[in-house]
């Protein structure tokens, strides 16, 4: 044990003497480490008595063998006339010390010695090597020298409560002392871990002391409150450890299962195999596999766990369920389940698929598993549905940097760690791993170690430095500019507090800036901060700006700070602008605010003032977020409403029209995250709604007349397969229109909000019944266009009838059920503050966009039919016959235009940013008509309607001279036939 670069052995020793004479012990002097300087041997000590004496000695060897000498009994020289002979009865050695090449000299405690705590509180440790014991080993320089000193009776005891902790219940480790103890620190030691953890007062950890005892209790334990527990102090001048072991049982959670179900085809896949893995722990499990038969299990050391991995050979004839059997002395077994389901000839299954991960054939109800890619933690899984087709995939894969930063985060709010040092750490992990998001777990995952943050600097009160405080502003900047559909929605669909919880992250954090470190500003594309440490005395308000879009400042009065600057407090005022913020928050609306939606400045504004280290919300602050042109509310953001998922709340605050400026400032009297709420209802031009809401009325009305007319004279007009069709689809077609209209004109009697089921309902209801108007229209337009094209191969009346159902009614729900399905989840679906499609998040475009094609594809028909009418009669024939078909033209395009729908058309004039009244005036009263239209062109004027009803009334016969605008598609349809012929 001696270093072979200095052979040098630096020793102290024990004498026990005989006799009593008067001795003095040579040992270090006061500048020497080692204790207590040379004392004198008491004189009156009678004869033959035992006394220790110290000395001091260094030996010096030329090799690292031990010289025979030193195991010889050693005797002192003769001692003079007057004393008594002493003889050297025992030898003890202490330290050893190695002599390194740059000249200092690493001294090691033998067993039984130990260096004092004033020695080594002067000195650096050695290696890790010697760091077994405390105080055991110590660097001295070249000029030092000293020894180690023995040991007294260990002056405490550390008992366990219960040497098995069961999970959830709550540990007590107890110290015991008989001298007075102080610098009373405790560590655990992880089991599988190889260095201890501080353990300090959290949301786990409770630690109480009294004279003579100190209690450290674990709330709550599971696993990772195994391992080995120190508890170390400082008693009779030395430094101490007490050691106890704590041992938690596993859980079934506790072990991990891949897969923890399977569906496996015995043709294609004879073997398969099963994993059960299990963490580090001092209960010494046994693994093992049931049934064996036919396998073979093997085990694997995995990065943190331990697998034992069962390979089966044969594939199970039935259904079979295997399980992991773990057992440890004195518990009881714990078994895991994993059931595998064999897929016998007849099952539905779902077929192999490569697409993203590779999937095997299961069967159908079951779902099929896959691991994560490397250095992601989770499951891949997929269901395969009672059909035999697969569903979507769910992952729940996520980075594993990411989960080992929450973990740390966790434990640290728990109570173990030293948070004054991981926090700033676990800071500038993220901003790296903010690369590494790419799946709402990862996103989820990242905010959650930020909350966690969020409360350990709250419940420790530590102060951040600059650079911790830059890492954790430039993550937020990226987080706000994360992907919001990929991203953002789905994170918020799994926790809808994931806003609230960054946004109340980042005000904690931000106001944890060390004073020294002040003033400090920095600005980001999506954060901008600004903090100043304002002295005892505050000569005037405390103003701030920022060049956002709007522009923003803010001020709070000196009469509110002047009550925080007593006794000479510094104060510290921190300002945070958070860009992309409010759009991120959940759309929940405190009292008073109701369930409009509402508009917000792309912005939120965060102001905190800390004073003796702790945060003070009340105070007078008086914001401008710029010009805006509707009504605004002032409000903050609540994150105790909702139950905990935070909402908006205008308690406290109000808004006050500026003298100085044109636009409008808030007042509020507390300090928190403010921003503003703009309706983003603009109000309707009266003109416009008049005429809407009469139109819709005579349409409504007209529509009844017509359904009237139909009753009385059905069947006498539809006694040929054309005039059925025609009749059928007109028929729908109102009757479509006329529930349309009805509840259209209805809904803003409804309470509009995003939570509104009655709005829903009619939004989804007008959607679909005017989308089946028009897909009637679309019917009846192909159904004329089947007919100018193959005038001898016309469909029957059965199939014809049957495809314009399919196409009038399913059609339009599929698009409808699409819309409410895709934006709904987003919170896209429903135009804030009315019961209607909403234009910015897409779902207007699927009523836009099939109703601009549907009057395409009729504009084209109608073009088609007009051009039978003019080709051949405009070229040949005498004037009157040309005469004749322009007026047939005229008449076709007066009749089909509106029940073709093309009237919709002029609805890209009026989704322009920029352009005049003049078309939304022409837009809203032809369509809004549409219903008078069709009574009038498609019903009144058809010549057997006008002939049924003069039958019915007048019970006469009219006479066959009549001049009729007769029906469009019998009038054009006979015109087509009739050139047909001729020209054959």
């Amino acid at each position: 044990m001696v270093c072979s670069a200095a052979p040098v052995l630096l020793l102290a020793m024990t004498l026990p003497l005989v006799g009593s004479p008067v001795a003095q012990a040579s040992q270090p002097g006061p500048s020497q480490p080692g204790g207590e300087s040379g004392q004198q041997l008491d004189q009156e000590r009678g004869a033959g008595e035992s006394v220790l004496v110290s000395a001091y000695v260094q030996l010096d060897f030329s090799s690292e063998t031990w010289p025979t000498t030193l195991s010889r009994t050693l005797t002192l020289p003769p001692a003079s006339a007057s004393s008594s002979p002493r003889t050297l009865t025992g030898l003890s050695f202490t330290t050893e010390c190695n002599v390194k090449h740059n000249g200092f000299t690493y001294c090691a405690c033998l067993s039984g010695y130990q260096w004092n705590a004033s020695v080594c509180s002067q000195h650096h440790p050695c290696h890790t090597l010697y760091n077994h014991r405390p105080c055991g080993c110590l660097v001295l320089s070249p000029a030092e020298a000293g020894y180690c000193q023995l040991l007294p009776p260990v002056p405490g005891t550390l008992s366990l409560n219960d040497w098995l902790q069961a999970p959830g219940n709550t540990l007590n480790l107890t110290l015991l002392t008989s001298q007075e103890a102080t610098n009373l620190t405790w560590f655990l030691r992880r089991t599988g871990s190889p260095r201890p953890v501080f353990l300090r007062p959290g949301a786990h950890v409770s630690l109480t002391s009294s004279q003579g005892q100190a209690v450290l209790s674990i709330f709550n334990v599971s696993h990772k409150w195994e391992g080995e527990y120190m508890c170390c102090f400082e008693a009779q001048g030395f430094r101490w450890e007490l050691y106890q072991v704590v041992r938690v049982p596993l859980q079934a959670t506790d072990v991990a299962r891949l897969p923890d179900q399977l569906s496996i085809s015995c043709a294609t896949s004879p073997g398969f195999r099963l994993s059960c893995c299990i963490p580090p722990t001092h209960l010494g499990y046994m693994a093992s596999w049931s049934p064996g038969e036919g396998s073979e299990a093997s085990l694997f050391n995995m990065p943190g766990d331990q697998c034992l991995v069962l390979a089966v050979q044969h594939c199970p004839t039935a259904d079979t369920t295997y399980t992991c059997d773990l057992q440890s002395p004195g518990l009881t077994p714990l078994r895991v389940p994993v059931s595998v389901t064999v897929i016998q000839d007849g099952d539905t299954t779902c077929p192999e698929d490569a697409s993203t991960v590779s999937w095997n054939v299961t069967k159908a109800g079951h779902v099929a598993q896959a691991p994560c890619p490397v250095n992601r933690t989770g499951m891949v899984k997929r269901t395969c549905g009672p059909d035999g087709t697969w569903g979507p995939v769910h992952s729940s894969c996520t980075d594993a940097g990411l989960l080992a930063s929450l973990q740390r985060a966790q434990l640290l709010w728990a109570g173990q760690g030293w948070p004054a040092e991981e926090v700033p750490q676990i800071l500038a992990q993220l901003l790296e791993q903010t690369e590494m998001v790419s799946s709402p777990s990862d996103l989820l995952t990242l905010l959650g170690t930020m909350t966690f943050l969020d409360k350990v600097v709250a419940d420790t009160r530590i102060q951040l430095n600059h650079s911790a405080l830059e890492a954790l502003l430039k993550t937020a900047d990226k987080v706000l500019d994360m992907d919001t559909s990929s991203l953002w929605t789905p994170a918020q669909a799994q926790k809808p507090s994931a806003g609230s919880n960054l946004l109340l992250a980042v005000e904690t954090l931000t106001r944890s800036l060390c004073p020294q470190d002040h003033p400090f500003s920095f600005s980001l594309p999506n954060v901008q901060l600004q903090t100043q440490l304002l002295g005892p005395t505050f000569p005037a308000d405390y103003r701030v700006s920022f060049s956002a879009q709007p522009p923003l400042w803010a001020q709070i009065p000196r009469h509110s700070l002047a009550p925080l600057g007593h006794n000479g407090t510094n104060v510290t005022i921190t300002s945070l602008v958070l860009r992309k913020m409010d759009h991120l928050l959940p759309s929940n609306y405190g009292q008073g605010l109701g369930d409009t939606l509402y508009a917000t400045p792309g912005l939120v504004l965060a102001i905190s003032i800390m004073a003796g280290g702790q945060a003070f919300s009340q105070g007078e602050v008086i914001m401008d977020f710029g010009d805006t042109d509707s009504t605004l509310h002032c409000v903050f953001w609540d994150h105790d409403l909702f139950q905990g998922n935070g909402g908006w709340s205008g308690e406290g605050c109000q808004v006050q029209a500026s003298d100085a400026s044109p636009t409008t400032q808030c007042i509020c009297q507390h300090l928190t995250a403010f921003s503003i709420l703009m309706s983003r209802h603009v109000p309707e031009n009266p003109t416009l709604e008049l005429l809407s809401q009469v139109g819709l009325g005579a349409s409504i009305l007209a529509l009844l007349v017509c359904l009237g007319v139909y009753r009385l004279v059905w069947r006498v007009v539809v006694r040929n397969k054309v005039a059925y069709l025609r009749h059928a689809a007109l028929l729908n077609m109102a009757l479509c229109l006329l529930a349309a209209d009805s509840c259209f004109l209805g809904a803003p009697l409804l309470h509009p909000g995003p939570r509104s089921t009655p709005c829903l309902a009619a939004a989804f209801l007008c959607h679909f019944l005017y989308l089946a108007a028009f897909f009637w229209m679309l019917a009846q337009a192909l159904m004329l266009a089947h007919q100018l094209l193959f005038v001898f191969h016309q469909l029957s009346k059965r199939h014809a009838l049957s495809l314009m159902v399919v196409l009038g009614y399913l059609c339009p729900m599929g698009f409808a059920g699409v819309a409410l399905g895709l934006y709904l989840p987003r919170g896209q679906y429903l135009r804030e503050g009315t019961c209607w499609l909403d234009g910015k998040g897409g779902a207007l475009y699927t009523f836009v966009g099939p109703v601009l094609a549907i009057v395409g594809v009729n504009g084209l028909v109608l073009g088609m039919a007009v051009l039978k009418l003019l080709r051949p009669s405009l070229s040949e024939g005498p004037q009157m016959e040309k005469f004749q078909a322009l007026l047939g033209v005229i008449k076709a395009l007066l009749i089909l235009t509106p029940i073709f729908g093309l009237t919709w058309g002029l609805g890209l004039a009026t989704l322009l940013e920029e352009v005049s009244m003049v078309p939304h005036y022409i837009f809203t009263i032809l369509n809004t008509s549409q219903g008078v239209f069709i009574l009038l062109f498609g019903c009144l004027m058809d010549k057997k309607v006008q002939e049924a009803l003069l039958k019915r009334f007048c019970r006469t016969q009219p006479p066959n001279s009549t001049i009729s605008l007769a029906t469009n598609e019998t009038h054009i349809l006979e015109h087509s036939k009739g050139r047909s012929e001729n020209a054959r």
